[in-house]
């Protein structure tokens, strides 16, 4: 819980605390977590302190990796191309 609210009430401050609580919790997995944190503290620093996010990047990546995958071996790149770009496509064939 202590965790969750330092992620919503973007109070990084209170990170290495609950890390160093978490360490030595005597919870295996718990314990893990927290120092596999560490190991990156300024990234999740500043995931807790900045409002940006590159979540929409990211799912767009993903969206086109799926369709990438399914896509392989059925079809050559015209249907890829279409499938991936069907905006730009349909844009095209209207003009």
């Amino acid at each position: 819980m202590r965790f969750r609210g330092i992620f919503h009430g973007r109070a990084s401050a209170k990170l290495e605390e609950w890390i160093d609580d978490a360490i030595h919790s005597g919870l295996v997995f718990l314990a893990r977590f927290a120092r596999v944190l560490r190991r990156d503290i300024d990234a999740v620093c500043n995931a807790i302190d900045l409002p940006w996010s590159n979540g929409q990047a990211e799912g767009q990546i993903n969206r086109l990796k799926t369709i990438k995958r399914a896509m392989y071996g059925r079809a050559g790149p015209e249907l890829l191309r279409a499938r991936m770009m069907p905006i730009k496509l349909a844009e095209l064939h209207t003009k």
